[in-house]
């Protein structure tokens, strides 16, 4: 096990406040102009690709009965499997009662683990077998089946003020018409990383849990949350075989054929991987699908995948990208295979050593639209073509022309106030 728990202790009641929402509570949440609570309001006409066909409600429809309130983990599972359509009102801090001890199983610890597959014992050549790799895989099942929750069709969770979902990972599997509303989400860590020495040419330590999970799922709509690590950055990990210990995935990754999402009003800070929209090269499943829309949403010091895409038609307009730091940056859109991006009205602030040509990276893509973008480093401010940019120090060059125009999106503001507007208004808390 490794020496410090990457789940903070906690004793938590197990009893689950999950009866019905009174009134005055659910307003306690805040309303719309028009009076609705939170947790029936519904993504609005034209709001990205979510708003497509039916567009996506979620449990506006919920009758009063199955409208809960959840303080904990279990009263969070319980809700869950409730009847739907529902609404969740996540109130307080939710977070596990376990920590990485209690997952442990088969005679696993970090340092056998690190001793039976150290390069220099093991090799650079096959991925780890054997009895410490069975018991590293059946610890993080055990740990799987406590962490990572199911969210049904017809669902909206939404936080109420101070609301946190803590090291636990949100799973919208085979599902169609979810929302997620107004949560700080904060380190849903990996207890039991796996080692590969054959990912990549150094080799990689691979961990399995995002906050939010969107996999075969279509009507997803995920807007004013915030997502960090909290106390357990990716920046604090340790380093094992010459690679960084990677206990986090995703914050908030859309894969497995998912289609029709839009990720609006968030903040994403101080992480390395944040957005993966599409995880594998065969287009078998995805091809046609992963319509994302990504606005208005804040990047804070993320090392990469802002959003990285696969085959899909990506709008991303009107985000805040900050980059502080070159030594954790690596690039912001990622143009993956048959991806279409077309990223308009952005705003890069980057810090002096960061260099523009690297904020787009070809993950073996062809061709990305970039319209009214602008870049900031220092007190200077300018236009950017982000092809152009990129195409001056790299080979092959990326085509200027995805494809497409988006013709779903809210008002797309001029880039010019995308700061002003995206860091009041982005994140858990200020949905106005």
């Amino acid at each position: 096990m490794p020496a410090r728990s990457l789940l903070v202790p906690a004793v938590l009641a197990l009893t689950a406040l999950t009866a019905a929402v009174p009134v005055s509570a659910a307003n306690a949440a805040g309303s719309d102009p028009a009076g609705v609570e939170l947790g029936r309001q519904t993504l609005p006409a034209g709001d990205g690709w979510a708003s497509a066909g039916a567009g996506t409600t979620g449990g506006a429809a919920a009758p009063a009965a199955n409208v809960r309130v959840v303080t904990d983990r279990a009263g969070l599972v319980a809700a869950l499997a409730s009847p739907g359509p529902r609404v969740v009102y996540v109130k307080g801090v939710v977070d596990v009662d376990r920590t990485c001890a209690d997952f442990a199983t088969g005679g696993y610890t970090l340092a056998g683990y690190l001793a039976a597959y150290d390069p220099a014992v093991w090799g650079r050549d096959t991925e780890p077998s054997g009895p410490l790799e069975d018991a590293r895989a059946a610890s993080a099942a055990a740990q799987t089946k406590y962490v990572k929750l199911k969210v049904p069709s017809d669902t909206t969770i939404v936080g109420l003020p101070g609301a946190t979902i803590r090291h636990i990972n949100l799973h919208v599997d085979k599902a169609d018409n979810v929302i997620i509303r107004n949560i700080r989400f904060e380190d849903a860590a990996d207890c039991f990383p796996q080692w590969d020495p054959t990912d990549g040419d150094e080799g990689n330590w691979n961990s399995l849990y995002d906050n939010i999970s969107v996999t075969g799922s279509t009507h997803v709509w995920i807007d004013h949350n915030t997502f960090t690590d909290g106390d357990n950055p990716d920046a604090d990990q340790p380093v094992y075989f010459g690679r960084p210990y990677q206990v986090h995935d995703g914050q908030a990754d859309i894969t497995s054929a998912s289609d029709l999402v839009t990720v609006s009003w968030n903040s994403f800070r101080d992480h390395d991987k944040t957005m993966l929209i599409g995880s594998t090269n065969n287009p078998a499943n995805d091809r046609g699908r992963l319509s994302v829309t990504v606005h208005h949403n804040e990047f804070y010091d993320n090392l990469q995948r802002l959003p990285r895409v696969r085959f899909g038609k990506v709008h991303v307009y009107n985000n805040y990208y900050q980059a502080p730091d070159a030594a954790t940056f690596v690039y912001t859109l990622g143009v993956g295979v048959e991806s279409q991006i077309y990223a308009e009205n952005n705003y890069f602030r980057l810090g002096r050593a960061v260099d523009p040509a690297a904020l787009l990276y070809d993950w073996g893509g062809t061709a990305l639209t970039a319209r009214g973008n602008l870049l900031r480093v220092g007190g200077t401010e300018r236009p950017i073509d982000l092809v152009a940019t990129y195409n001056a120090k790299h080979d092959p060059d990326l085509g200027a022309d995805a494809g497409w125009t988006p013709a779903l999106h809210t008002g797309i503001d001029p880039a010019g106030a995308v700061p002003r507007e995206v860091s009041r208004h982005a994140g858990a808390g200020k949905i106005r």
